[in-house]
């Protein structure tokens, strides 16, 4: 009986931890986001056992059951896509859960994106502010304007499609000139980071192919 929250690689798949590895090894289950993505990073490693999906869209028809199956002696390993389950991920509900029905949860140390892009930036990181993803539509001004008076480092996550009209929205709200730092491709060949004004940055996206998951590091208020 224990669930074990495990990180996995955001790009290259050397990024793993050997207790990851051996946990991986050790598990029962492991529910995965993505099976088939879980699967080629298992397959990688030589690693056979039973994987379940687990994702958004059926956490919460199924969350009961697997606490059930653990409180039982199952011992579990959650995995997302990349990155630790519960940061912009699947995870939070069953871990929730878990704890108030006495469940052992351990998270792995180990890989997500924000902490190298945060890094690389060159902004002040000691204290910084992580939103994730910003609402696509209900509530996403109203946390703009709160977020333009915020006077620590901000961490976002943005999908490809998106990336261009946040780039917009921020500059509207946050004015053209607050520094930023666009990365892209964390620990695979083609990282990159785009460093400059929200309008620098934004005129350089502009030209390129927009391609992969993105996280943006902006400056805070300096009021």
């Amino acid at each position: 009986m224990h669930l074990y929250v495990v990180p996995t690689p955001v790009g290259n798949l050397e990024d793993i931890t050997l207790r990851a590895l051996r946990i991986l090894q050790q598990v029962d289950l492991i529910l995965a986001e993505d099976t088939r993505t879980s699967g080629f990073l298992l397959k990688h490693y030589q690693i056979q056992k039973p994987l379940r999906a687990y994702h958004q869209h059926n956490e919460h028809a199924i969350v009961k059951q697997i606490v059930e199956e653990l409180k039982k002696g199952t011992t579990m390993a959650l995995l997302s896509d990349a990155g630790t389950p519960g940061i912009s991920d699947p995870g939070f509900l069953l871990i929730r859960e878990a704890i108030a029905a006495d469940i052992p949860v351990e998270c792995l140390p180990g890989p997500t994106a924000f902490v190298p892009a945060l890094v690389c930036s060159g902004l002040p990181m000691q204290r910084f502010c992580f939103e994730g993803f910003l609402p696509v539509k209900k509530g996403r001004t109203h946390l703009l304007q709160e977020l333009s008076r915020e006077t620590r480092t901000l961490v976002l996550y943005e999908s490809p499609h998106r990336l261009l009209r946040t780039l917009q929205d921020l500059m509207h709200h946050l004015g053209e000139n607050r520094k930023c730092c666009v990365s892209r491709e964390i620990s695979k060949k083609f990282e990159e980071h785009l460093r400059g004004t929200l309008r620098e940055v934004f005129t350089q996206i502009q030209q390129k192919e927009i391609r992969g998951e993105y996280v943006l590091i902006i400056e805070g208020s300096p009021h």
